[in-house]
Parts: structure tokens; sequence; C-alpha cells
């Protein structure tokens, strides 16, 4: 029975819904109601040639999805959820080179390569370098008068600079790189009037650049990650093309929802003057996590059924489009106490803001929880009275909770 209080043509992926806020309410009554629900779309206008997708709405649906690769597949229509409808198909295609786009088992080769990168004594290194520069970025932007952009002057560089130190980008480049994953991700936005032929020109850039980083380090190995990864013997190394593609990942799975992470968790405290008294006075190794949840930096991905299944009810055909939502997983209560309070405190939060387990949960998950702890830990010492002074300008896209702009004031 169709949802009473879901409008007809209602859709979570429409970027001018998400433009101005995360659909809440109606993935609670999804929820309550049906939570695998058929969502209905004008014929094509995702970039697939199908008239919509199933909406998976409760965190264990959520999870079971993300476990079983064997049933619905990243790499027959990718994880994005929504493209431009003009889109051709073969640029979708091309996208089966991202892991994020992968199947096992070649999914499975190329992470277990790539993972050397995210080891705990790989991030253990990392760690004092990121703290010296969170410090730096907060001591920056306390020393400007008046109001400044949170997500300009904070949020977005310490998520690169940790990408950028993780596999040696120089310097001098790092702001090429930001730039391009910007323009990947933002060409729903007209802000930016970014076409979506610029954003895969950007794509392109970055992919050659971390191609000829590959080069170089085949010709002239070194002792760094990038080495690493592309000069070991068989199937134990990534070729060129191979790396620049997890480039390409690591500038948005990691840049991008990490920055927006940040973002919403200062947005939060600061509509929350408890929460932030509380996480200055006690620093609780647990708020990390509920940033996370709280933001819910990807919406959502997708999956496409592999074959006929059954799921929360619901018969879901073989071929059939299947977005998991984790915004909506993220406050089941069925799962959280509370789910729409804010609290640093929550104990345990099996949320799935970076994944829902299985082959696809976020590689990168400690480095991001150590650049959130870097971050807020900086700003709680040397701006421990700044303000909101206004609302948060938020992304226009299908599937990214993102904020261009959060404005505050030092107290």
């Amino acid at each position: 029975m169709p949802c009473p209080a879901l409008p007809d043509g209602f859709d979570f992926t429409d970027p001018d819904l998400l433009r101005h806020r995360v659909p809440f309410p109606e993935y609670a009554e999804l929820r309550r109601a049906e939570p695998v629900r058929w969502i209905p779309q004008p014929h094509g206008v995702a970039g697939f040639q199908d008239d919509g997708y199933w909406a998976v709405t409760r965190h264990a649906d959520v999870k079971y999805v993300s476990t079983h690769p064997e049933l619905f597949s990243s790499w027959v229509n990718t994880a994005i959820i929504r493209f431009n409808e003009h889109i051709p198909r073969d640029a979708i295609d091309a996208q089966r080179l991202i892991l994020l786009n992968m199947d096992p088992p070649e999914h499975t080769r190329v992470r277990q390569i790539v993972q050397r990168v995210f080891t705990p004594r790989a991030i253990r290194a990392l760690e004092q370098r990121l703290r010296d520069r969170a410090e730096a970025i907060v001591t920056e932007a306390r020393a400007r008068s008046g109001p400044f952009d949170f997500v300009t002057q904070v949020a977005c560089e310490l998520p690169l600079q940790a990408i950028a130190e993780l596999i040696g980008i120089p310097q001098d480049d790092r702001a090429k790189i930001f730039d391009w994953s910007n323009k990947m991700i933002s060409y729903d936005d007209p802000e930016y009037a970014i076409t979506e032929e610029v954003g895969a020109e950007s794509a392109t850039e970055l992919i050659a650049y971390a191609m000829n980083m590959a080069a170089d380090r085949k010709a002239c190995p070194a002792k760094d990650i990038v080495t690493t990864l592309v000069t070991a013997e068989g199937e134990g190394s990534l070729g060129s093309d191979e790396f620049g593609f997890f480039v390409l990942m690591l500038a948005v799975a990691g840049n991008e929802t990490t920055r927006n992470a940040i973002t919403h968790g200062m947005h939060a405290f600061l509509t929350h003057p408890e929460q932030w008294e509380l996480f200055k006075r006690e620093r609780p190794a647990t708020a990390a996590e509920e940033i996370v949840r709280w933001a819910t930096p990807v919406n959502s991905f997708q999956r496409t059924a592999t074959q006929d299944t059954e799921l929360g009810g619901s018969l879901i055909r073989k071929g059939d489009r299947v977005g998991v939502f984790y915004a909506a997983a993220n406050h089941d209560p069925e799962v959280f106490t509370d789910p729409e309070v804010f609290d640093v405190l929550r104990d345990p939060n099996p949320h799935l803001g970076f994944g829902g387990g299985g082959p696809h949960y976020c590689l990168g998950k400690s480095l991001a929880v150590l650049e959130i702890d870097l971050i807020f830990n900086a700003v709680a010492d040397a701006m421990p009275g700044l303000r909101l002074a206004g609302d948060p300008d938020r992304l226009r896209s299908a599937w990214i909770n993102g904020v261009k702009h959060l404005q505050v004031t030092l107290g």
C-alpha cells in the first residue's frame, strides 16, 4: 500500500530537494510503512534507461544490501544513484574502473593492494603532521577579523592535506587536487556554473596527474606509498591507470566527505551549545563517530539486483536499481535511541556513515576519524567561543549531503 504521507512524484535523489534539506520526515514514513519502496522517475532522468529505483531506508536492510554483493552489484550501473539525464552510457561504464564501482573478485584484488595505504602504522606516521596542520589552519582562521566561511577557511584544508600527505602529492600541487575534486561533484550546483563536461574534464586531469606519478615511481622508485602500490611484482601492484582511478576516488571519498562531516559537525555543535560545552570540557573519544552519523556525508549510493530477490517485503527484479539511503538508516529508531538527538557521548553507535559493511566499507575510516578529532580539538583550543553568523548554504547534489558555505564568527 502506498505511503499516504509521501507525495506523488517525490524523489529522494532530486538535487533540488537535497539543496534545501535531507528528507528525514519522508525517510521516517517509509521506514514505518514501506521500508523498501519503488520510487518512480521520468524515464532516463537519472542517466539510466529505466523508470526509477527501490529506496531502502531501514538500517538492517541497508546492511543486508551492502553485505551481499552477489545479489546487489556495484558494477552493473555503478554506485552513483543519479547522473545527468544526458550522460552517455559509455561515460557511466568508464567509472567501473573506480574501486567504488567494482564487485568481487576484482574489487577484492584491488582493495587488498590499496589498503596498504591505510594501515595503522601509516596513519600513525601522519598523526603529528596532521595535528600540526590542524592547529595551523585554526590559528590562521582565528587571525581573521569579522565573520568567515568555516568551509573554505577550516573544513576543506585538513582532508585535502591528509590525502596529499598520504600519497606524497607536493605542496605546490595540492590546490589543483582540491579544485579538480570540487568540480567533479559540483556540476549539479548552479553557483559553480560547472557543466558535467567540465566535471569529466577535471576527472581526466586528476587521473592523468596520478598516472604520471605512478609512471615516475616505476621509473625511479622512492621510499613512499606510491612506489609500494605500483612497483610490486605480479598481482600485488596497481597499473598506472588503476592508480589514477584510486587517486580520483580518494579525492572524493577522502576529501569531500570528510570536509562535509567537519562542516556539519561544527554546525551541529553550534546549534547544540550544550554539546559544544561538553566536548570542550571532556573531549570524548566518541564524538567523531556521532559527528559522522549526524552528518552522513554520502546520503545514498546504489546497487543493481543481479537476480530476482525479496527485501523488506518487496520483490526486486533482476536489473532493478536499489538505493541504499545511509541518512535514513542512521536515524532508524530500531537501532538508535533518540536518533534525532545529537549526542557526542552516544555509545554504542553502529551508524552506517562509513558504509553498511561488506566489501565497500570505507577504507579510510581511521584516517577520517583522526582528522575529525584533530580539527575539533584544535577549534576547541583556539576558538572556543565560535558562533554561527548565518545558515548553512547547502550543495545542490543528488547524493552528497554537502555544505558549500557556513559563516561563523569569533565570540
